[in-house]
């Protein structure tokens, strides 16, 4: 039986606390070097990871022009957040938070950060992919703010104490998996009735949800789709491998990805970059 810990009664940072990550984790905000950020010529400049989260905004991007809104070109700028690159000032100016993605519209100045508010910024500035009726539009974001809800609990715990932690315990994994199994029943049960997650239309809610549920079904998230038993998620599966058929959502995977098996193209500035993949 392991040790039993007592927090002590004033919490302080241990540096050297383990994990992987451990070594960019720290309990203040705000830039540790002075790095200008670099930018393109086209109108959206992106800073990101292949994340889970930047991929939900590369997909919206990509969907975006696939559609014919060639206003949505846009420059993807990596930030290896291994090496720190979040806490550099050019970045921590667009997003005080640093975290991925972060987006900067040179056409109006405005810096939009968090996937999700990045995904209704553009969603609102093309009239794409977010229905204009009322009640479809809630249901929209009904979903949107579920994802940003539920992850954080799939992310940083089950994928952390599953994957990453420097020691397996087995509360916090069965704590999580609970949670992360309830949430993809919860999604399984929506998709028995809708083709989408949101109903009948694509929208920022499967670009949202795809790249931690999807992943999770697909096994490109924590290999962890056997002990968590995705296949038994029909519905689920079946959503997961229609929207990763998408062209966009090929190509959008692959953007600011420097890691993993696969395609990568760590930094992307044309559709031309996508040529070397055929896609």
């Amino acid at each position: 039986m392991s040790q039993q810990y007592t927090p002590p009664k004033v919490w302080t940072w241990d540096a050297e606390n383990g994990g992987q990550f451990a070594s960019i984790n720290r309990p203040v905000s705000g830039a540790t070097h002075d790095k200008v950020l670099p930018k393109g010529k086209h109108p959206l400049q992106l800073y990101s990871l292949a994340t889970p989260n930047g991929v939900k905004v590369n997909i919206m991007l990509e969907e975006l022009l696939a559609a014919g809104h060639s206003a949505a070109e846009y420059d993807a700028w990596l930030i290896s957040i291994k090496d720190g690159d979040q806490f550099g000032s050019g970045f921590v100016a667009v997003n005080p938070n640093s975290k991925i993605p972060a987006l900067l519209d040179t056409t109006n100045g405005v810096r939009v950060f968090e996937s999700g508010s990045i995904l209704l910024y553009l969603a609102e500035k093309f009239g794409a992919f977010l229905p204009k009726d009322t009640a479809k539009r809630t249901e929209v974001l009904n979903w949107l703010f579920w994802q940003m809800g539920s992850a954080p609990f799939v992310g940083g715990g089950f994928g952390h104490f599953y994957a990453y932690a420097p020691e397996k315990f087995e509360y916090p994994i069965n704590r999580y998996a609970m949670e992360t199994k309830r949430q993809l029943d919860v999604l399984d049960k929506q998709l028995a009735q809708h083709e989408f997650v949101a109903g009948d239309e694509y929208s920022i809610a499967d670009m949202a949800i795809w790249p931690w549920y999807g992943g999770i079904a697909l096994n490109r998230a924590y290999n962890a789709a056997e002990f968590l038993d995705t296949q038994s998620y029909k519905h689920l599966m079946r959503w997961a491998k229609q929207i990763d058929e998408r062209p966009a959502v090929k190509r959008g995977y692959i953007v600011n990805r420097n890691f993993g098996d696969g395609p990568q193209l760590p930094e992307r500035h044309s559709s031309e970059d996508f040529a070397q993949f055929n896609l």
